[in-house]
């Protein structure tokens, strides 16, 4: 499989995944926050850093975006 996230895409991804990950489990959003948005967070950043680290979004294929050289 090609792969199809640039250099840049690949660190953003990685940060921002990173973050979500994080935000529910240190508690950032405050203690009243619905458990399930806290779900959605670490989904949603795994995936980002899932892709980060393979280099492949399958949305990006889908769309047929590129941004890898």
């Amino acid at each position: 499989m090609t792969t199809n996230v640039g250099k840049t895409d690949r660190i953003l991804r990685l940060i921002i995944g990173a973050l979500l990950i994080m935000a529910p489990l240190l508690n950032v959003m405050g203690s009243g926050t619905n458990a399930i948005i806290a779900y959605v967070l670490i989904g949603v950043g795994t995936v980002l850093v899932l892709t980060s680290i393979f280099g492949v979004c399958p949305l990006y294929r889908l769309l047929r975006i590129k941004t890898s050289s």
